[in-house]
Order: C-alpha cells, then sequence, then structure tokens
C-alpha cells in the first residue's frame, strides 16, 4: 500500500480485534504511528477505557513520543444489554464507553491535534433503528453520532469529525449466505474493510470538505423494507396461548 499517512500520529479503540483491528493495521501498511487500546491483553495499551485515570495514562504514553495527533478513531464497543436485564451501573458503563471516553479522549487531545486532523465516530446503524433489548449500546450509538456534529462544530477549524454507522458486518471471515445476505440490497453481508476503506478516505486529503457527517454503511439494509416473502423471509404468525 502507498504510504499516504507516513509518520503520521493515529489512535484506535478498541483496536484489538475485528473493525478496529482491521482500521489499525491499514493505517500502519500506509505508514501511520498506530496506538491502540483494548481492554484484551496484548501488545497494545492495555486498559478500559471507561476509566477517567485509563485515558489519561494512554494519552500520556502517547504525548511522550509525539507532540501532536492526526487522527482518532474511536471504535471501542459498548456493551450491550435490554431493558429486562441491563442495570442501572451497566448502562452507564455502556455510556461511558460509547460516548464518555470519545468525548474525554478529544478532550484530553485538543490541545495536541495536529492541523487538519481527523476524528472518525464508530457508530452503528443501531443509532436510527433497533432490535428489542438492545437499550445499551443503541443508546450508546445515537450518543455518538450526535457526538459527532457537535464536536464538528467546536473545533472547526481546527479538526474535522465525522461518524459511521456499520450494518451487519461480519468479523469472524464467514461468507453469510441465503437470506442473511439477500436481505441487504448489496447481495451480501459486510466485511471489517467495508468499513476501514471509509475511515482511510475520511482520515485523506480528499475527505477535505466533508465534517459532521455521518455515513452509513450497511449494504442498504436501512432502506429495504421487507414483507413476507421477501427475500428469504417468512412471516411466522403468533399462536394463542
Amino acid at each position: 500500500m502507498h504510504q499516504t499517512f507516513k509518520d503520521k500520529v493515529v489512535i484506535v479503540t478498541g483496536g484489538a480485534n475485528g473493525i478496529g483491528k482491521c482500521i489499525a493495521n491499514e493505517f500502519r501498511a500506509a505508514g501511520a504511528h498506530v496506538y491502540v487500546i483494548d481492554k484484551e491483553p496484548g501488545e497494545h495499551f492495555v486498559g478500559d477505557i471507561s476509566k477517567k485515570e485509563v485515558l489519561e495514562a494512554f494519552t500520556s504514553e502517547i504525548l511522550k513520543n509525539h507532540e501532536k495527533v492526526d487522527c482518532i478513531i474511536n471504535n471501542a464497543l459498548p456493551l450491550m444489554k435490554g431493558i429486562d436485564e441491563c442495570t442501572y451501573e451497566e448502562f452507564q458503563y455502556a455510556l461511558s464507553v460509547g460516548v464518555t471516553a470519545p468525548f474525554y479522549l478529544v478532550k484530553l487531545l485538543k490541545p495536541h491535534l495536529a492541523n487538519d486532523a481527523s476524528i472518525i465516530n464508530i457508530s452503528s446503524s443501531r443509532d436510527r433503528m433497533s432490535q428489542p433489548q438492545t437499550e445499551s449500546y443503541t443508546a450508546a450509538k445515537g450518543g455518538i453520532a450526535a457526538l459527532t456534529h457537535s464536536l464538528a462544530v467546536s473545533l472547526a477549524g481546527k479538526a474535522r469529525v465525522n461518524s459511521i454507522s456499520p450494518g451487519w458486518i461480519d468479523t469472524t471471515g464467514t461468507v453469510c449466505q441465503s437470506a442473511d445476505a439477500t436481505q441487504q440490497p448489496c447481495g451480501r453481508v459486510g466485511n471489517p474493510m467495508d468499513i476501514a476503506n471509509m475511515v482511510m478516505f475520511l482520515c485523506s486529503d480528499k475527505a477535505g470538505f466533508i465534517t459532521g457527517e455521518n455515513i452509513c454503511i450497511d449494504g442498504g439494509m436501512t432502506r429495504l423494507m421487507i414483507y413476507h416473502g421477501d427475500n428469504g423471509w417468512q412471516l411466522t404468525p403468533c399462536q394463542d396461548q
């Protein structure tokens, strides 16, 4: 890969697996200095971003080596629990990981952002649609989508801030077929590179006139109305109890 981000400083939260790992690897291949924070053990900075002191230690570690930060990718995954089982503490934790941590990380690094820095918040198509029993995750993703346009206005002239809302992204390498694929107008389930490609574009000079935007990458799934008999799906009527 052409090293379009050579010597740029890039932060990826939740970068040990899945979409975050793919994003981190793409930036490394493009020549960037990549700093990952994740709860999972590894060679990256290990820590829970719901904790204020962990974020402060992480940013201090980066600033020991670099004066400026070029890209921040807020990708860490919030807890998903619904109203029946989610406790007050668990809901607060989901918001801490999904909204408070991205806000505080940007706040800590605001004085150290490079000129024309780029911040990408990973939201979800669940910021506009839901399944039952997903309130903690959905609230966090809706929050970070709104945080995006607020930060874009506050950081005008300093950094561009955009969010991406992935739809169904398979991170296991499985090729989903039948109704799982045909319900998507693109005819397939997404993969991490579908998201990483957009991250790389939004962080590049080619996206210099884009800020405050949310881009939904879901194969068109949120645009397709599905009824009985459509795209491999069958309605199962409720039975009288």
